[in-house]
């Protein structure tokens, strides 16, 4: 028995305020909440609270954003290209941001600039959607946008390749490699007002379309029909997802399969048309990053597992679980 749509929202609510409460409770150290609200409210130990307010919160506020903006965009993409496999990858979005962090690092900007980082990773975005347009032309065909973003993608991935291959000692390296495996460790409320203004402006663009993605489904030539800017509706789309997952990334690192899988969790509980997934993603994208947050604190390891691993591990099964449950329904 499926669940009544109307079921799907709140349930989802609930579950970012879960997933919320034990990411900023759960760390090396676990706090009951009795003893948080103590602190928040002025009353405990200055020390907890500064570990709730200057570690933990930040972490949790990226994780929840973070994840959102993953999960919208797989929506969003999966929606536009009518591909069940699309996700920011497929457009070389996430490639193109990991690339700009990549020259950050090999160049020492981000040692001498701490903002460097995060605004190479959302040049490479932009840099990665310019390159796009410029190879698909005027082309709205969604394979000739496929074709152009794997590309792009191909052509970012030998650039990390590259650099990762000429660094100029093995610290720098692994420094690369630790930061491509993506990680929410010790963000702080910097992070949080990097990332938080190009996640709200790609996840506005992205909602800005729900009914023209409905359209979509008829194929290019009846949205047309019905009066949807194919031209503007990629412009803004493709907008959002390089700025959104360029923000994104610049605070988090590459984090892949939230916005693959996500949308195939949420889909058997709506009505399947693109618009009615849109929100219910961002929300699941939320849920299961802060989950995986949670997940990579409390497993035993010498060192803090990251958090690219740990979504891999989870999406690879999941998502195949899925595609063989519904493949009659695409």
């Amino acid at each position: 028995m499926r669940a009544s749509p109307s079921l799907l929202l709140p349930s989802l609510l609930v579950l970012v305020a879960i997933a919320a409460l034990l990411s900023i409770a759960i760390g090396s150290s676990s706090l009951p909440v009795s003893t948080m609200v103590d602190a928040l409210t002025g009353k405990g130990d200055p020390v907890i609270r500064a570990i709730l307010i200057e570690l933990r919160l930040p972490r949790t506020i990226l994780a929840l954003a973070v994840g959102a903006m993953l999960g919208l965009s797989g929506a969003a993409l999966q929606g536009y290209l009518r591909n069940p496999l699309a996700e920011p990858a497929v457009l070389g979005t996430s490639n193109g941001a990991a690339l700009g962090a990549v020259i950050a690092f090999y160049f020492g900007l981000s040692n001498a600039w701490p903002l460097a980082l995060p605004i190479m990773a959302i040049g490479g975005a932009l840099a990665s959607l310019a390159l796009l347009f410029l190879l698909a032309g005027r082309s709205e065909s969604p394979l000739t946008l496929i074709l152009a973003g794997i590309a792009v993608a191909t052509f970012a991935g030998a650039g990390i390749s590259l650099a990762l291959n000429l660094s100029p000692n093995p610290f720098a390296g692994m420094e690369v490699m630790v930061w491509l495996m993506g990680s929410l460790e010790d963000r702080s409320f910097d992070h949080v007002l990097i990332a938080l203004p190009c996640i709200a402006v790609g996840m506005a663009l992205l909602l800005w379309d729900g009914r023209a993605l409905d359209a979509l489904t008829l194929g290019e030539d009846g949205a047309a029909a019905l009066g949807t800017d194919l031209a503007r509706t990629r412009l803004r789309l493709l907008l959002g997802v390089a700025i959104g997952v360029g923000g994104a990334v610049a605070v988090s690192g590459a984090i892949g399969f939230v916005g693959l899988i996500v949308p195939h969790l949420v889909r058997p509980f709506t009505d399947r048309s693109p618009s009615a997934i849109l929100i219910p993603s961002a929300l699941g994208g939320a849920v299961l990053l802060t989950l995986s947050d949670v997940l990579v604190r409390v497993i035993p390891a010498t060192t803090e597992l990251r958090l690219g691993v740990v979504t891999a591990f989870l999406g690879v099964p999941v998502f195949l679980f899925h595609l063989m449950r519904e493949r009659r329904l695409w």
